[in-house]
């Protein structure tokens, strides 16, 4: 029987030669992570299942970064639940606040602990960021958690696949973020439900690994149980870079069954805005109209990687921060702040008036490091624009690129880049005026 890649995988980890859509499975996990609002309940639910240790303590990453560095006294006390339970049980891949942290799902491929072909899961929605790099992953409930920890495999329902070709060249500022809102706002919030996003196509090849993970991460906006792309030489070398395990690489077959095709020419992509309240209430930057805002916020999982920094640090270099407008930057993790710094990226957005936070996912879930007060709005790299997301239930967030957000800074409304083009860098202005 022909399958997809996903199907494979899971075949693969279900010991079964073939699993085809619908089907009930039984998967041995590769990793199993959560963090400081999901392993609590986790942890809480560990001892039901009849074990004292964890199946493996090197195949369960817990990460700190929603409400990390504490932001209250109850955070305090979910960090210092998580920290214990992975001193107990001696978790090989614990990354306090400090050492090595970051964002869970920049942290982890960063850190080599996802490779080709790996079944995954996580107690967090945006677990689907590894199949950027051939891997099965998928956000679980913090029981599913529990179970995993517990016994190393876990049950699913195999997806049926939606095919999502792409070809052609992007265009200038158009990026991954720009990708996936355009294909969201094609098929909907719910128009994968559980189902599988299988990338293909020629327009692949140009694409950055930055951007494969900025569109895997926000699978699960269109309702998919995961996204995933073919392993090719950069996802490759990419795992080399960061000390993955060896890959094992699956494709589809060539007549594997698709629910349906959605095609995508790259080229006729414009950068692209998800308006308040869902990610499917898209429109390209030429039709957004004049929207002032009050605050803007480039980073958190989905993009704040240092590609995605340089992209913004360009946009924003000799310029400021509209009068008025709080623009917060969020490195991913420590070795991209680290990064940013080396490269005087962080100089460029301190002088443009914004300021720096470490690395955590603060504002992204509404935490805190950038709470919305009634009627406020907010321009967004995040990956959720629901009611009340970000603050008060009656501000607005506008999902965007970095591109979009640090030009939207700029200006003090939703601007695309192209909108600076008669707003000089102050450099230049200076080297004018001399003359």
């Amino acid at each position: 029987m022909a399958m997809t890649m996903t199907q494979k995988i899971l075949a693969a980890h279900a010991g079964l030669p073939e699993v085809h859509a619908g089907e009930l499975i039984m998967a041995k996990l590769d990793l199993v992570l959560g963090n400081d609002i999901t392993t609590p309940v986790a942890i809480g639910e560990f001892p039901k299942f009849g074990r004292t240790k964890v199946f493996d303590k090197s195949k369960i990453a817990l990460v700190p970064d929603h409400f990390a560095p504490n932001k209250d006294i109850k955070a305090a006390q979910q960090c210092a639940c998580m920290r214990s339970f992975a001193r107990a049980q001696r978790i090989e891949n614990y990354f306090e606040v400090g050492h090595d942290c970051g964002i869970e799902h920049a942290l982890l491929p960063e850190k080599g602990l996802v490779t080709a072909g790996d079944c995954i899961i996580g107690a967090d929605s945006h677990t689907c960021t590894y199949g950027a790099l051939g891997a099965f992953s998928t956000g679980v409930g913090s029981t599913d958690m529990a179970a995993g920890m517990a016994a190393g495999e876990t049950w699913f329902k195999v997806p049926s696949a939606i095919r999502v070709e792409l070809t052609g060249k992007p265009g200038k500022w158009v990026s991954g973020k720009d990708i996936i809102l355009h294909l969201i706002g094609l098929i909907g919030v719910d128009g994968a439900r559980y189902q599988s996003l299988e990338f293909a196509g020629p327009g692949i090849r140009r694409l950055t690994m930055a951007d494969r993970f900025t569109i895997a991460n926000m699978a699960i906006e269109a309702g998919a149980k995961n996204g995933i792309f073919p392993v090719d030489q950069p996802c490759l070398d990419y795992l080399k870079a960061h000390g993955a395990k060896e890959p094992r690489i699956y494709a589809a077959d060539r007549d594997a069954v698709y629910e349906r095709t959605v095609r995508i020419d790259l080229s006729t992509l414009k950068p692209t805005v998800a308006f308040p309240h869902l990610p499917e209430n898209t429109r390209p930057i030429d039709r957004v109209g004049r929207v002032a805002i009050d605050q803007v916020v480039i980073g958190s999982c989905t993009n704040g990687r240092i590609e995605d920094l340089r992209i913004a640090a360009k946009v924003m270099k000799g310029r400021k921060a509209a009068p008025g407008v709080r623009c917060i930057v969020i490195p991913a993790t420590q070795r991209i702040y680290l990064q940013a710094m080396e490269e005087g990226l962080l100089r460029q957005f301190v002088e443009a008036g914004c300021v720096v936070s470490t690395p955590t996912c603060g504002p992204c879930l509404g935490g805190y490091m950038g709470i919305l007060a009634k009627g406020e709005r907010c321009v967004a790299t995040t990956n959720r624009n629901f009611v009340g997301r970000m603050g008060h239930v009656e501000s607005e967030i506008y999902l965007a690129s970095p591109a979009v957000a640090a030009a939207s800074a700029v200006v003090g409304r939703l601007a695309g880049p192209d909108a600076l083009a008669r707003r000089p860098a102050r450099r230049a202005a200076r080297k004018s005026s001399h003359k």
